[in-house]
């Protein structure tokens, strides 16, 4: 979870229900629930959206991509790091002009230098960092002075500016270039990390929480707040009471059943129309020694019929009521390339001829099998998240009626990531936060990802997908670019490498006390530091 991207700007309205102040007031705190802990504070190994959440605020990127969420050229874009830019006149390279005010945390000056030493590490394989997919189109970066990073690219991209940008924050030089990148994700610096963003890092109680102190003299001014305090609880339904019995200010996600209990508690409910999360079971397409094709998934026609299998509406409707949208493929519907025509439909009579021609035949317990083979595996979900939980017993049910033998195989969130990046599991119900630009569909399905630190965690891979999802990602036209990442979409999703469940309407409480600004469907969190505590 960088934790995606797209080709044509969008401004999605949100609904603030509840009670508004113009009340301006500098100090306090905020105080955050969080069912989940980060699980490293070192951006480029980040893959925790609270670990995203934090770094955010302790790190700058070079510029935002802004609430239009336009990844195309540098239009909407505002200055972070960088306070102005300059083109090439062919776009081979782009000239960042470093803020002279900007200083990292310990009062050293932030330079081009912090820039051309932050990509080379995204960069290097030893880091196996999963941002490193944004940075392939870059050649090298120059420093012909101290304030000026020249970026220098491959090829003309749509959203190169984008992807040099806005997803790789900077990193200080001067702090991490002598510790060997392999070492970086067990260093002091990724659990107490220094950056030049407007809170600073505080302290770090891991399973409890994160605090983040106001940076009072940053460049881009201080926080209107003093300190932004995450609280770490031990499931949804603990970081939830928090939040509606006052001890938390906010509360990142409000499930269905919530709703009515913050409205009576007359806290404020924002609602987003749609979102960049969606949530999918990946198949692991290889054995478990990583040797050959899985005896189950490896085969196309058996994954099919198990998506077929599968009544997507029911679960969403059972588990979202109105909240939550049946995904059609990794691209949520507020991308210019999303395709809601897609899918393999729900059949159960299709499936059950499709498995009983591939051999898969019930046994006297309803179950299938084919020779020795049984149709069996684990369903790997986090503890961490009850709405996954929930649905990982709905699915299993489901493919129960199908004939197939499934076995939850529930664990806490840093079991479940760790297994997940070591490909050590047989089925897994993910949840995956989504760049704002369609090129991201790479990072989790390119052949190219199957690689240590890589998000294509099934080992899908078909060189057709390859080959036009490259071509959409170099297309300068945006008609032509949509119309050849939505062929890319159709021959994924036909593979069917994962069945895509749901994507949310973002929905967030925020308790009368404060007033949050600036929420975005990629990010709530981007403007924290402008929101306020009343007085």
């Amino acid at each position: 979870m960088t934790l995606g991207r797209r080709l044509c700007a969008i401004t999605l309205p949100l609904v603030l229900l509840g009670a508004c102040s113009s009340d301006k007031h500098v100090g306090g705190t905020i105080v955050i629930s969080s069912a989940a802990d980060a699980d490293v504070l070192l951006p480029p190994l980040t893959i925790s959206l609270v670990g995203k959440q934090v770094t955010d605020q302790i790190f700058d990127n070079l510029a935002d991509v802004g609430a239009s969420l336009n990844t195309v050229g540098d239009a909407g874009f505002t200055p972070r790091l960088a306070d102005r830019w300059r083109w090439s006149p062919d776009s081979s390279f782009v000239e960042f002009h470093i803020n002279p005010d900007a200083k990292w945390h310990d009062g050293v000056a932030v330079g081009g230098a912090d820039v051309r030493f932050t990509f080379q590490l995204v960069k290097d394989t030893s880091l196996a960092s999963p941002l490193s997919s944004n940075l392939e189109n870059v050649d090298s970066v120059t420093v012909p002075d101290s304030l000026t990073a020249v970026v220098w690219f491959h090829q003309r991209m749509p959203d190169e500016f984008y992807k040099v940008a806005s997803p790789v924050v900077i990193l200080p030089e001067h702090l991490l270039s002598k510790t060997a990148p392999a070492s970086l994700h067990e260093s002091t610096f990724a659990r107490a990390p220094i950056g030049s963003g407007r809170f600073r890092f505080g302290s770090w109680d891991r399973g409890s929480r994160i605090v983040l102190q106001a940076d009072s003299a940053n460049y881009r001014g201080r926080p209107n707040v003093d300190r932004a305090i995450w609280l770490v609880a031990s499931d949804y339904n603990a970081a939830s009471l928090r939040f509606l019995n006052g001890q938390a200010d906010f509360l990142d996600v409000v499930r269905p059943e919530l709703v009515a209990q913050v409205k009576a508690k007359e806290e404020k409910l924002i609602v987003s129309p749609g979102s960049l999360d969606y949530a999918y079971v990946a198949f692991n397409l290889r054995n478990a020694a990583g040797s050959g094709p899985s005896p189950v998934f490896g085969d196309r026609s058996t994954r099919r019929a198990l998506v077929m299998s599968v009544d997507r509406n029911a679960i969403v409707h059972n588990v979202f009521d109105t909240l939550g949208l049946v995904s059609h493929g990794p691209a949520t519907r507020i991308l210019a390339t999303s395709d809601t025509t897609l899918g393999i439909p729900f059949d159960t009579a299709s499936a059950t001829r499709t498995l009983d021609s591939l051999g898969w035949l019930r046994g006297a317990d309803g179950f299938r099998s084919r020779g020795k083979t049984p149709l069996a595996f684990s369903l790997m979900v986090p503890t961490s998240s009850p709405i996954r939980m929930k649905i990982a017993v709905l699915l299993q049910d489901q493919w129960k009626k199908a004939g197939a033998n499934v076995r939850i195989d529930a664990m806490e969130v840093n079991s479940f990531g760790a297994r997940m990046e070591d490909r050590k599991f047989e089925a897994l119900l993910n949840a995956w936060h989504i760049d704002p630009t369609p090129s991201s569909v790479r990072e989790e399905w390119a052949s190219s990802e199957i690689k240590k630190g890589g998000y294509n965690e099934s080992s899908y891979r078909n060189p057709a997908f390859d080959a036009v999802i490259d071509s959409a990602v170099r297309e300068m036209n945006p008609t032509r670019s949509a119309d050849l990442y939505r062929r890319a979409y159709r021959i994924l999703i036909e593979d069917a490498p994962a069945i895509w469940l749901y994507e949310l309407r973002n929905v967030h409480g925020a308790s009368k006390r404060i007033e949050p600004v600036g929420i975005r469907p990629d990010a709530w969190w981007g403007s924290l530091a402008e929101w306020r505590v009343k007085d």
